[in-house]
């Protein structure tokens, strides 16, 4: 997630941006339904169609990066994949770099997707056989995809940048071991085009759209993709599921998610653990935090002092096996 500094809405940094763009003046309004995490995501309209701006500071974010994701999306929206379209500018680019009052920003403008986000669509066995084989469908993409002009980023930059991270908390002790245990971990396993490619690493329930007229999934958000074993995607997934459904279940709904993935592509063997994908994600999620909320102001305002103190248990639960050894 972006630094905390950087969540505060900002309708006039939103509009010098869209002006990249076409755009309907009468449509701004719809700024006020913002969200800010990892990027500040803007809705508005063009042609009276639903479209929104991403943006974020040049500083947190890698360019080589935004742009191998948007020729990943391209690709897969090529291959027929449910997936959002990129909008290019005035100029035709599909990545903004702008200088503003605010610094120095990336943008770019996408499509509304259709349907409603999964955890809208009432999770049937339908809509869970859907979702698993969106997942497998996107995995088998992955195994033939080739980039032509930049390769995404993969697990072991991720683990390199969550050391550096960690170096300005000295006392970051066990996140830095859990860092130096995943890396040994991940360096044993094999690597081949059946268990390891680029993943979308956020397929999660606010991350998938299923449109029930038309019975289609669509995947939205690939700001977190890398290259990393398939199985990373499906314990996100399956992870993201659990405050959804009812324990009991659980098990079925988990049983059709893995019907539909494997009617796309073989589940993928000799990966690592459920519980090492778990630790990578906690450990990923736990520096992206420590960074996010490192800096601090008087007389914050309520928001911000409860998200705190919601990133701060976060903390702690995402640490609660740091230190274990992984077989």
């Amino acid at each position: 997630m972006l630094k905390l500094k950087y969540l505060f809405s900002n309708e006039r940094l939103a509009e010098m941006l869209l002006g990249n763009w076409t755009y309907d003046p009468e449509s701004l309004h719809l700024f006020q339904y913002y969200r800010i995490s990892s990027n500040a995501i803007y809705p508005f309209r063009s042609a009276g169609n639903g479209q929104f701006l991403r943006f974020a500071p040049q500083s947190e974010k890698l360019i080589e990066n935004l742009l191998a994701e948007l020729e990943f999306i391209s690709y897969l929206k090529d291959c027929g994949y449910g997936v959002l379209e990129a909008v290019p500018s005035l100029e035709g680019k599909e990545l903004v770099e702008a200088k503003t009052p605010w610094g120095e920003y990336y943008a770019s403008v996408f499509k509304r997707v259709p349907g409603v986000q999964l955890q809208d669509a009432g999770l049937s066995d339908h809509v869970m056989f859907r979702y698993g084989e969106a997942l497998g469908k996107l995995h088998q993409l992955s195994s033939t995809y080739s980039p032509v002009q930049i390769k995404r980023g993969s697990y072991r930059d991720v683990l390199d940048w969550t050391v550096d991270v960690l170096k300005a908390f000295p006392q970051e002790t066990a996140a830095l071991a859990e860092a130096r245990e995943l890396a040994e971990y991940f360096s044993k396993l094999p690597v081949t085009p059946a268990n390891y490619g680029l993943i979308h690493y956020d397929f999660e329930l606010d991350n998938v759209f299923y449109d029930e007229a038309s019975d289609t999934i669509s995947a939205i958000d690939f700001d977190d993709c890398m290259y990393h074993w398939y199985a990373v995607d499906i314990e996100q997934s399956l992870d993201s599921l659990v405050e959804e459904i009812d324990p009991e279940e659980f098990g079925l709904k988990k049983e059709r998610f893995m019907e539909g993935y494997r009617s796309q592509f073989s589940l993928p063997e000799d990966g690592p653990s459920m519980a090492a994908c778990r630790r990578f994600a906690d450990l990923y999620g736990y520096a992206r935090v420590l960074r996010s909320t490192a800096e601090q102001w008087e007389h914050e305002p309520e928001w911000l002092t409860g998200l705190r103190r919601r990133l701060n248990h976060s903390l702690v639960t995402r640490s609660a096996r740091f230190g274990e050894r992984l077989t």
